[in-house]
C-alpha cells in the first residue's frame, strides 16, 4: 500500500514544475489517509531575494486552513534539534512556535508534524502538517507522510535549479541591456565603428585570435574600447553561447580579491552567510574579462598564476578544488614592462596573459574614425535626452580633430552629449562643449581655425612649427639615445613613458624607421 502510494506521489508531483502545485498534489493523496487541514512548505535561505516570488503562490488566510497547501516566504530558520536525527517530529503546534518562531503559520492549532525537505548549507525547508485528528498517528499514516518527503524534495530541489537558472538568466540579460545601453546600440551583433579603418588592424588580429583558447592581453590608454574588443573576441569565439563575464580588478578591495575571484564556502569569514561562486566559475565555459589586470597585488597575481596554469580554482575555506575552463581576455593601461621592472608585476603572470597582445589604438591615432563616432554619439545622447537628433556639421568635425582627447573614445560620448545638451535638440554645441573639456581657450570662440592657431602659438614658443614635429624630435632624440632600441630596460619606451607598442605606433604615424638609428650606431 505505501509503494503504491509512494508511486501516485511521484507520478502526481512529476506532473507539474511548479512547487505550489507540486504541494497541493501530494497533499491531496495524504489526505485521503492522514486527513490533515493544513500543509505548509517553510524555506529559509540566506539570499532571500533569490525567493522574493516565492510567496506569490495560492495565500490562504489563517481563518481559512482547511484544504489548504502552500509554499510561504523564506524566513529565517535554523533546524530544530530534534530533526537532526527524525525524518518526522510529532509535537504541538503551540509549544513548537514558542520555541521555534516562524515556523509554524499563524493561527495553527493542536497536533502538528514537522518533517525535513532540505538541510543544505544555502537551503532549509521545513514540511508542517497542522490540524492532525490525533496526536500520534498510526503506522500507516506515518508511512504515507514519509512517502510524500522524497517527492516533494525532489521537486524542491528542481525548483530551486530552475529559480536560480532564471535569476541568472535575468542578471545576463540586463547585463546585456545595461551593455547596448552604455554603447548605444540596438543589438550586440551590431559591427564596431572603425572596424574597416582606424580598427582595422585590431579587427584582423581579433580575428585570427578568436577561435583559439590562447589567452589574450589588450594594451591601450583608457577609454580607448578595450572591452569592446574583448567582447568581439568572445563573439567571434566558440564560446560565443556561454557567458562573457566582466570584472574589473582595479575595484575590487584587497581584502575581498580571493572571494570576488575565487569565491567562498559559507562560515569562511564573518560575513559569509552563504556559499559564493567567484567570477572564475561564473564564467565556467566562456570569457572572463580581467579588466585593469595589473592592479591586481602581487599575492593576488601568484593565485592568478596558478589559475590560469592549472584550470583549478579553491573557494576560500574550502578544502577541494574546483576545475574550471574559462577564456582569459586581460586589458590595461599600465606599462606593464615598467611595473615589472619595479617589482609591481610578476614577469611569469606577463607571460601566461601576453600569449596574444593586441594594442588598441588610442583615439588621436584614428582621426579617420572620428566623424562616425560623432555621429553614432550624437544619435545616442538624442536617444537617451529625448531630443531632436542632430548631427556633427563639417566645422564640427574638424574641431574635434584638432583636438589630443587624452580621454578617447569615452571623453568623445561625454564632449558630444554635453553638446546635445547645450544646443538643446536645434544644434550641437560643439565648440562651447570643448572649451569646458580642458584642451583650448579658442575652442569657445567656435572656430576649428582659431583652435589650430592657439595650438601652433603655444609650440612655437618652444621653438617649433607643429605637434607632430615637437614629438618627431622628442622620438628621434629617445632612438638616439637608445641606439635604435624600443623596448627593453635601455629602449626609447622606457625614456619617454610610453608602452613600446604605442610608440611603435607614433613611429608608424610619424613614419620614423629605428633602421636608420641602428646604422648610424654600426658606422660610429
Amino acid at each position: 500500500m505505501t509503494d503504491l502510494l509512494s508511486l501516485r506521489m511521484w507520478r502526481e508531483v512529476g506532473r507539474s514544475d511548479n512547487l505550489q502545485e507540486a504541494l497541493s498534489a501530494a497533499f491531496a493523496l495524504l489526505r485521503s489517509s492522514v486527513t490533515p487541514a493544513q500543509a505548509v512548505i517553510r524555506l529559509a535561505v540566506p539570499e532571500h531575494r533569490l525567493w522574493e516570488t516565492i510567496a506569490g503562490a495560492s495565500a490562504v488566510p489563517s481563518d481559512a486552513l482547511a484544504g489548504a497547501a502552500r509554499v510561504t516566504d523564506a524566513i529565517d530558520l535554523s533546524l530544530p534539534a530534534a530533526l537532526r536525527d527524525e525524518q518526522l517530529v510529532f509535537t504541538d503546534a503551540s509549544t513548537f512556535a514558542r520555541r521555534h518562531p516562524g515556523v509554524v503559520p499563524q493561527g495553527a492549532k493542536g497536533p502538528i508534524v514537522v518533517a525535513v525537505l532540505s538541510d543544505e548549507p544555502r537551503l532549509t525547508a521545513l514540511l508542517v502538517l497542522m490540524g492532525l485528528p490525533q496526536r500520534r498517528p498510526s503506522a500507516d499514516q506515518r508511512s504515507a507522510m514519509l512517502a510524500m518527503l522524497e517527492p516533494l524534495a525532489a521537486a524542491l530541489r528542481q525548483y530551486v535549479r530552475q529559480r536560480e537558472t532564471a535569476m541568472l538568466r535575468e542578471a545576463a540579460e540586463a547585463d546585456r541591456r545595461a551593455l547596448l545601453n552604455r554603447l548605444g546600440r540596438t543589438d550586440i551583433t551590431e559591427s564596431i565603428i572603425g572596424s574597416d579603418t582606424g580598427l582595422r588592424q585590431v579587427m584582423e588580429q581579433v580575428a585570427q585570435v578568436a577561435r583559439s583558447d590562447a589567452p589574450v592581453l589588450l594594451l591601450g590608454e583608457t577609454g580607448s574600447g578595450k572591452e569592446v574588443v574583448a567582447r568581439a573576441i568572445h563573439r567571434g569565439s566558440d564560446r560565443s553561447a556561454a557567458p562573457f563575464v566582466r570584472v574589473n580588478c582595479g575595484a575590487i578591495p584587497v581584502d575581498l580579491i580571493d572571494s570576488e575571484l575565487f569565491g567562498h564556502e559559507r562560515g569562511s569569514f564573518t560575513g559569509a552567510v552563504a556559499q559564493r561562486k567567484g567570477w572564475f566559475e561564473r564564467a565556467d565555459g566562456g570569457t572572463l574579462f580581467m579588466d585593469e589586470v595589473a592592479e591586481l597585488p602581487l599575492a593576488a597575481q601568484v593565485r592568478l598564476l596558478r589559475v590560469l596554469q592549472d584550470g583549478l580554482v579553491q573557494r576560500v575555506g574550502a578544502e577541494r578544488t574546483i576545475a574550471v575552463d574559462a577564456r582569459i581576455i586581460a586589458a590595461t593601461n599600465q606599462n606593464v614592462r615598467s611595473m615589472m621592472r619595479e617589482g609591481r608585476f610578476r614577469e611569469d603572470l606577463w607571460y601566461r596573459l601576453a600569449v596574444f597582445p593586441i594594442e588598441v589604438p588610442a583615439l588621436r591615432e584614428r582621426p579617420g574614425d572620428l566623424p562616425a563616432l560623432a555621429a553614432h554619439f550624437a544619435q545616442r545622447a538624442a536617444a537617451k535626452l529625448g531630443l531632436t537628433p542632430c548631427m556633427p556639421s563639417e566645422q564640427d568635425i574638424r574641431m574635434l580633430c584638432g583636438y589630443d582627447w587624452p580621454g578617447n573614445i569615452r571623453e568623445l560620448s561625454s564632449v558630444i552629449e554635453r553638446a546635445a545638451i547645450l544646443g538643446n535638440g536645434q544644434r550641437l554645441e560643439v565648440a562651447t562643449a570643448l572649451g569646458a573639456g580642458s584642451e583650448a581657450e579658442a575652442v569657445s570662440a567656435g572656430s576649428a581655425s582659431s583652435l589650430r592657431a592657439s595650438s601652433a602659438e603655444r609650440v612655437e614658443q618652444g621653438g617649433l612649427t607643429t605637434l607632430d614635429e615637437q614629438m618627431r624630435l622628442h622620438i628621434e632624440a629617445a632612438l638616439r639615445k637608445s641606439f635604435g632600441r624600443v623596448d627593453g630596460p635601455f629602449g626609447a619606451a622606457l625614456q619617454l613613458g610610453l608602452h613600446p607598442q604605442t610608440l611603435r605606433s607614433r613611429m608608424r604615424k610619424l613614419g620614423i624607421a629605428v633602421v636608420g638609428f641602428r646604422q648610424r650606431v654600426g658606422h660610429g
